[in-house]
């Protein structure tokens, strides 16, 4: 029995404002033609990759507060994070900044939990103007939690390609833009998986769990949603997720999309599809915001994933433990 885990946001903040960077290969993904700004190549000017994704956090930042038509000094809070280390990537950019600044963990479930703590600020009336903001690069995720890049590993068919990006938004309760009506905050589910190269499996159980929760909360189900996306299950993670929800009597049908599954096209193999912090993310603030906008979703339940793991409990044997929040997105 799931107890109340939503929160109803009776003011309904606005997300005033989105920004997306994305690397070359991202680019040319099927989501291309909807990213504010596609990167020549991975290094994005830097000497490392490490670099290379703060500086993408930062230039997210900057143009989402452009974006949303504001000035630095109009912003109270910035709420990021990432997938490295400490979230130095995120911390590190936010030094460019004079606004206060909340670091937050979800791996890649990070977008949707910025989301959920800044709408309840904002509703709460405590705080104007929030920035929410996260990424992920390809380069620097392998090598600190599978492997370096020089060695070539193989791939194996479960894994996915971590996506080189970062995604930002602006909350607030001023202007114009897609409400933010609720917020379920999820609860920490372990399945047992313990493959690094087999997100998807771990993380769809932690889905299938808020998404009852939300159901249950909401008294709502899949058809009361033009559109429900997860985060980054991928092929093979969002196929579990049907199989799962099925068990327990709730049918996906095809309003149901994954944006690790559609990120990239078949051409450019990755296997499973997309992941990363970068990867719901950009895809959200880019392809997906703008349907709203443009009223072809007019209600949207958005459910990232994060798959809790480092490569210190890998190396020690443990299970994944993973976690998913889910955040409804409706047309002003």
């Amino acid at each position: 029995m799931h107890k109340n885990q939503t929160f109803k946001l009776k003011r309904k903040p606005k997300i005033i404002g989105s920004y997306t960077i994305v690397g070359p290969k991202e680019g040319k993904g099927n989501f291309g033609p909807y990213f504010d700004y596609v990167m020549k190549n991975d290094y994005f000017g830097e000497k490392t990759f490490e670099k290379a994704e703060r500086k993408m956090i930062e230039s997210a930042v900057t143009g989402v507060i452009q974006n949303a038509k504001l000035q630095t000094k109009d912003i109270d809070m910035m709420i990021a994070g990432d997938l490295l280390n400490q979230i130095i990537s995120s911390s590190y950019a936010a030094r460019a900044f004079k606004f206060p600044f909340l670091g937050v963990y979800g791996a890649c479930s990070t977008m949707a939990e910025s989301y959920a703590v800044a709408s309840v600020l904002v509703d709460g009336g405590y705080f104007e103007n929030v920035v929410c903001c996260t990424g992920s690069h390809f380069s620097t995720a392998e090598r600190q939690y599978r492997f370096p890049l020089e060695l070539g590993n193989q791939r194996p068919p479960t894994s996915q390609w971590t996506v080189t990006g970062a995604g930002a938004s602006v909350i607030s309760l001023n202007g114009d833009g897609p409400c933010i009506t609720s917020v379920t905050f999820g609860k920490v589910v372990d399945f047992g998986v313990n493959d690094v190269n087999n997100m998807g499996a771990a993380m769809a159980p932690a889905a299938r769990d808020t998404l009852l929760a939300h159901f249950l909360n909401t008294k709502t189900s899949p058809n009361d949603y033009d559109l429900i996306i997860t985060g980054d299950l991928g092929k093979l993670g969002s196929e579990i997720l049907i199989d799962l929800m099925e068990e327990e009597g709730v049918t996906l049908g095809v309003n149901y999309g994954d944006c690790g599954q559609m990120y990239y096209k078949r051409e450019q193999k990755t296997l499973c599809g997309a992941s990363g912090a970068g990867c719901c993310a950009t895809a959200f603030n880019s392809y997906i915001i703008k349907k709203i906008k443009e009223g072809q979703y007019k209600k949207v339940l958005f459910l990232p994933t994060g798959a809790l793991l480092s490569s210190i409990s890998t190396q020690q044997g443990d299970t994944i433990p993973c976690v998913c929040h889910a955040i409804v997105i409706e047309k002003e």
